[in-house]
């Protein structure tokens, strides 16, 4: 890659970039924006000012350019953030089969609302997740890029309790929960 390499990037993270540019003509490394900054931010859990500027440095690319893509998806998080975010699908499929009520069970038993972490840092819940493209298993949502389908308030508060015991997401991945 032509870009000087930036000190402010992990040498994996300038690996899997590098690896993301390769796909698209030389000329056009620029398309990787949206793994790069995937890629940061799984590594980070947000994208600082400084790490986008990273980014667009990296690809070759204004830094307004990267900014934009940036608070343009909703996947992307520009402030710091509980450790496990919280992604709760509100379209229209999930609403039909109760994601109102799955949004306000996990409100209470967190004790904060869609928009904030918890106080202890542990949990984010997100403001509002249009669609997670998994409507035949609604209610659903996504913790931590884990999709968990057919919610309710019981599934929440199992899948919540083993990342309180340390699981991790492979642990419960492919778990049936009753």
């Amino acid at each position: 890659m032509s870009a000087p390499k930036d000190m402010r990037l992990s040498e994996h993270l300038r690996s899997e970039i590098d690896d993301w540019a390769a796909r698209f003509p030389s000329d056009q490394k620029q398309s990787a924006v949206l793994n790069a900054l995937r890629a940061v931010q799984h590594e980070h859990a947000w994208l600082s000012t400084e790490l986008m500027d990273a980014v667009a440095d990296y690809l070759g690319m204004p830094k307004i350019a990267v900014y934009e893509v940036a608070s343009f998806y909703s996947m992307y998080e520009l402030r710091p953030i509980g450790k496990h975010s919280i992604s709760v699908c509100t379209n229209i499929s999930c609403m039909l089969r109760g994601s109102d009520d799955i949004v306000e069970h996990l409100e209470k038993k967190l004790g904060i609302k869609t928009g904030q972490s918890t106080p202890d840092g542990r949990f984010y819940l997100k403001q509002e997740e249009e669609c997670l493209a998994a409507c035949c298993g609604a209610p659903m949502m996504q913790v931590d890029h884990v999709y968990y389908e057919n919610l309710t308030p019981k599934k929440v508060d199992e899948i919540l309790d083993k990342l309180d015991q340390g699981l991790n997401h492979r642990d419960s991945e492919n778990t049936e929960l009753t």
